[in-house]
């Protein structure tokens, strides 16, 4: 069986990679989602195991020390991290598990998984930007100084990712991601080794035989 794709979802906050990736699941059920785990309040709506598996510091940090994060950040005073078992197993069935992550923990991912799907999600404009995080109510004035700050320098790291996607509709970036996954579906290299392997079987029956 081959491997699923993990395809890594990022962009600077206030992009609309839940809105996205949310979508994104309804159009392709058989997606897997894999749930973060963050020391970050839960904002209004969100559910426990659903959106995020809420945690203390001190239950991040002792999740650290068991080495049972594929990685994690420290972003705007708060941690966000990725369980690691779910994933590798997920991948190892076969299933495509997709991660909606902020910018540092994507280029941790990219360490270990190279052959990652890595996906950059871009506002239409840093105007349009600001209007959404402002949209969210949930700020203060300092603290979206500070988000859109560091979004300028994630937008920088651009060029560390595979595709780039404009959330200007969310169909439409939806549209893109799936093509971009089917297209990844038929890389050339998801069938060099199973067909390697048919023909090395081709040619051993036919030597046999000519014996």
């Amino acid at each position: 069986m081959n491997k699923g794709l993990l395809i890594v979802l990022s962009g600077p906050s206030g992009v609309g990679k839940g809105t996205v990736c949310a979508s994104l699941r309804r159009k392709m059920p058989d997606l897997v989602y894999s749930v973060s785990a963050t020391t970050r309040a839960p904002r209004s709506g969100e559910q426990e195991g659903v959106n995020y598996f809420f945690k203390t510091k001190e239950q991040f940090q002792e999740m650290i020390a068991r080495d049972a994060l594929l990685e994690y950040a420290e972003y705007v005073g708060n941690y966000y991290g990725t369980p690691r078992e779910f994933v590798e197993k997920t991948l190892n069935e076969g299933k495509d598990i997709i991660l909606e992550i902020e910018v540092q923990g994507a280029l941790k991912v990219k360490e270990k998984f190279p052959d990652g799907v890595f996906v950059f999600l871009l506002p239409p404009s840093l105007g349009e930007l600001k209007q959404r995080i402002v949209g969210r109510g949930t700020e203060s004035q300092d603290k979206i100084d500070h988000r859109l700050a560091v979004a300028v320098e994630e937008m920088n790291l651009l060029s560390r990712y595979d595709y780039a996607v404009v959330n200007d509709e969310i169909d439409c970036a939806c549209a893109r991601i799936q093509a971009i996954i089917t297209a990844e579906h038929c890389r050339r290299e998801r069938f060099l080794h199973e067909l390697f392997d048919e023909l090395k079987g081709l040619t051993a029956a036919k030597n046999g035989s000519e014996r």
